[in-house]
C-alpha cells in the first residue's frame, strides 16, 4: 500500500475588466473647436491633476487688425491646451509701455511670457529678470537679444521676405526709379533685418532703382498716413512704396489714391488681405504680403506650453492647425509667405 500524500493547490483566478469611456480625442481645424463633456469617471487624485500654466503674450501693440488676429489664434491654443493667457499690451508701440507690462506679469506669477519686442535693447533687462526668475521667455513676430529669450518665433525667413519684398516692387516699376519704405518702430529687430534684405536686392539685381528714404510710422495708422502723404510732396518723381509693417502698406495707398498718383506710384508690402482689398482691387496697390498672424498666435501659444513642459521646438516638427515649421538653431520659422494681388485678394479673409 503506498501512502499518498494529497497536496491542495488553491488557485485564486482574478478577472478583470477595463471600461475606457468617451471617444479618442478630436482633433478640430481652427474655430471649429468643441468643448469636452465631463468624464463619468472618478477625479484624479490632486497630485496627479496636471498644472495649469499661465501665459503672458505682450504684443507690441493693441487694437489693430495684424495683432487683433494674432490673439484670436492664441486664445483658441489656450482653449485646447487647457491654458490660460494674458494678452496684454501697450496702446502704442512704446518700449517703456511693453517693458510695464512684463512686470505687471512677473507680479502675477506667470508661468511664461511671450513678446514681440518694440525695442529690443530696452526691452533685455526685463526679460533676463523674468529668466533669472525661472520664468519662460520666448519672443514671436519681432526678437530681442539672444540672452533675453530661449529662442524666437519668427513667421517667414528673413532673408526670403527681405529679398522678395524688394522683389514685388521692382515688377511693377520695370525694375526702375526712387522709392521709400515705410517701416514701424526703428529699432526693431526684425523689421530692420528685412530691411537689411531687401536693400541687398536692391544692390544686387536692380541697379537703377534708388532708396531714396525710410520712414518709421511707430505702427500708428495716422501717422504712416501723414508719412505717406509727406513722401509723395517729397519726391516728385517717386517710383514706389515698400510697407514692412501692416500700418505701412493701407496708408500708404490711401495717400496715393488721394493724390490722383493710383497707378503710377506702385505700393506694395506687409498687410492683411482685408486691410488691402479694396485698394488692390482699385488699382492704388498692387501686391500685399503676409502669413496667417491667427497662426502665428496659435504656433506661439504652443511652442510656450512646450517649453513649460521641458519641449524644445525641433526642424520638421509637425504642429497641428499650423503646419510643418523649420527651426534653424534658436529661432522657429513657421512658412512662407503669401502675396495677395487683386485677382485672389477675395479668396482670402482675414
Amino acid at each position: 500500500m503506498f501512502r499518498v500524500t494529497a497536496v491542495l493547490l488553491l488557485l485564486a483566478a482574478f478577472v478583470s475588466a477595463c471600461q475606457i469611456g468617451g471617444h479618442p480625442a478630436r482633433y478640430e481645424v481652427i474655430y471649429s473647436m468643441e468643448k469636452g463633456t465631463a468624464s463619468a469617471q472618478q477625479p484624479a487624485p490632486p497630485a496627479e491633476t496636471p498644472r495649469k500654466y499661465t501665459i503672458g503674450i505682450v504684443p507690441k501693440l493693441v487694437e489693430i487688425p495684424y495683432f487683433n488676429l494674432v490673439e484670436d489664434g492664441a486664445a483658441e491654443a489656450a482653449e485646447r491646451l487647457g491654458v490660460d493667457i494674458v494678452y496684454k499690451g501697450p496702446t502704442v508701440a512704446d518700449s517703456a509701455q511693453q517693458i510695464k507690462i512684463v512686470q505687471e506679469l512677473l507680479d502675477q506669477g506667470v508661468d511664461a511670457i511671450a513678446v514681440s519686442a518694440n525695442d529690443p535693447e530696452k526691452l533685455l533687462p526685463a526679460l533676463v529678470k523674468a529668466r533669472q526668475q525661472g520664468i519662460k521667455v520666448i519672443t514671436w513676430d519681432s526678437d530681442t537679444y539672444r540672452e533675453g529669450r530661449d529662442f524666437f518665433v519668427n513667421m517667414v525667413d528673413a532673408e526670403t521676405l527681405g529679398r522678395h519684398l524688394m522683389d514685388t516692387l521692382a515688377w511693377n516699376t520695370q525694375e526702375k526709379g526712387e522709392f521709400a519704405i515705410l517701416t514701424g518702430q526703428e529699432k526693431a529687430a526684425t523689421l530692420n533685418e528685412w530691411i537689411k534684405w531687401i536693400k541687398v536686392q536692391q544692390e544686387e539685381f536692380y541697379p537703377k532703382m534708388k532708396l531714396v528714404k525710410i520712414a518709421a510710422t511707430d505702427d500708428d495708422p495716422q501717422k504712416a498716413y501723414e508719412l505717406a502723404k509727406g513722401l509723395l510732396a517729397e519726391y516728385p518723381n517717386l517710383a514706389g512704396i515698400i510697407g514692412n509693417s501692416s500700418v505701412g502698406p493701407p496708408a500708404a495707398a490711401k495717400a496715393v489714391k488721394e493724390a490722383g498718383l493710383s497707378g503710377r506710384v506702385k505700393v506694395v508690402g506687409l498687410s492683411t488681405p482685408n486691410m488691402m482689398a479694396d485698394y488692390l482691387r482699385d488699382g492704388s496697390a498692387q501686391i500685399a504680403t503676409l502669413w496667417s498672424p491667427k497662426k502665428l498666435g496659435y504656433l506661439t501659444v504652443v511652442l510656450a506650453v512646450d517649453a513649460l513642459e521641458g519641449k524644445r521646438p525641433y526642424d520638421g516638427q509637425n504642429i497641428r492647425n499650423v503646419g510643418i515649421i523649420r527651426v534653424n538653431g534658436d529661432v522657429v520659422i513657421m512658412g512662407e509667405p503669401v502675396d495677395f494681388t487683386k485677382e485672389n485678394v477675395s479668396q482670402y479673409d482675414f
